[in-house]
């Protein structure tokens, strides 16, 4: 890559990391990113895919498979910790993943296919919302228009901090963990501070729950019965000292590596709730969001990446275990052949999701390159 075509794709990273949006609003990124792209002459631009979700269409010359390169739209409701002359301008919420990087790598793919397109079939360029909840490529699947771009072939990747800037590694078979959060809401009767016996509180139950919840899953190793519980927030009653609460709340994030292991934990998870509540005299409900299936990468899609690493000149690792987090791009391999890879980001690169990460630069020729290599490999030049 030329040092003014990466400079290019660098002004266009830090201007999308100027102006993050969360899970299902990400309607300014998506119009940048269309604005871009239009430069580049598709085919075809798709907008409002399951929200704010676009794709641009580049076909062949002759008939042949559909390939997808996917990447996602949406930012996170963290304050980015951030001197960068680039830093989010959306107070309380920042580009803290890595997705204004993946949004460039792939609307950079536009530029080689607008001076040639694929010999046969076609690619699509898609743009993804809502990854962080789990919601958007669910979204998009189920919007009509998907219909007529749908895969036969789908790639993506991730940055992985951890990992140098320009490295690559690859699972074959399960890729990122199932996982999904559970809310519990307990409900008893509020009383006097002074009288709490003439109440029902919920705190004895919190206070049972909390660990208990934990002792589920303690995350230990990364194997097949894999299984941890986080919990994210806790909350009894009203911030009030003349009041012995009635209500309370308990949020936790459920992780397996397969969906047979998030059924078990489940199932656990609600009958210690369940019991719980019994033994204290309360009622609860239970609901889940931020739904993610395990995500698997298929045999013949993970050959095909790692032939692109190697024509590109790439080391790349083969792993067996599966990342941690989580990631609704394998709603795309119901369909489709699909694989992800992960992208170094730096060695000393803080954590996804950590207020103070910021995409590298360097990277993005590398997976520009990866993307490059899949489609020549399946459609042609």
């Amino acid at each position: 890559m030329t040092p003014e075509r990466l400079s290019r794709l660098q002004m266009l990273r830090q201007s999308l990391h100027q102006i993050p949006e969360v899970s299902g609003d990400e309607e300014k990124t998506a119009a940048a990113v269309a604005d871009y792209l239009r430069r580049y002459k598709p085919d075809e631009i798709l907008t409002g895919l399951g929200g704010h979700g676009l794709a641009a269409v580049y076909d062949g010359a002759a008939n042949g498979p559909t390939v997808m390169i996917r990447c996602e739209l949406d930012g996170l409701p963290i304050a980015e910790l951030s001197n960068l002359p680039y830093r989010s301008k959306h107070p309380g919420r920042g580009h803290l993943c890595g997705h204004d990087g993946h949004m460039v790598m792939v609307a950079a793919l536009a530029e080689d296919l607008s001076n040639k397109r694929p010999a046969r079939g076609r690619v699509v360029l898609m743009f993804q919302p809502a990854e962080e909840t789990g919601k958007g490529a669910r979204a998009v699947i189920s919007d009509p228009a998907f219909q007529n771009i749908a895969p036969d072939y789908a790639f993506s990747l991730h940055n992985l901090p951890g990992l140098p800037v320009g490295d690559v590694a690859l699972c074959s078979g399960a890729a990122n963990c199932a996982s999904r959060g559970m809310r519990i809401r307990l409900a008893g009767k509020t009383s006097h501070a002074a009288a709490p016996q003439d109440g029902v509180s919920p705190a004895t139950a919190m206070a049972k729950l909390l660990p208990g919840l934990v002792a589920l899953g303690g995350g230990e190793d990364l194997g097949p019965d894999y299984a941890l519980v986080t919990l994210t927030h806790a909350r009894l009653g009203e911030a009030t000292f003349g009041i012995a609460p009635g209500e309370g709340e308990v949020w936790a994030t459920l992780r397996t590596v397969n969906d047979t292991g998030m059924e078990t934990l489940i199932s656990e998870a609600m009958d210690l709730v369940q019991q719980t509540c019994d033994d204290s005299g309360l009622g609860c409900e239970i609901s889940f969001d931020d739904v993610f299936e395990a995500c698997s990468n298929d045999a013949e899609a993970s050959v095909i990446l790692k032939t692109a690493c190697a024509s590109a000149g790439l080391p790349i690792q083969m792993r067996e275990l599966p990342q941690r987090w989580s990631e609704d791009f394998g709603q795309f391999g119901k369909t489709a052949r699909s694989a992800m890879f992960w992208l170094g980001s730096g060695v000393d690169q803080p954590q996804l999701h950590n207020p103070d990460y910021d995409f590298p630069d360097a990277a993005i020729p590398v997976g520009v390159s990866v993307f490059t290599q899949v489609i020549d490999a399946i459609v042609g030049k």
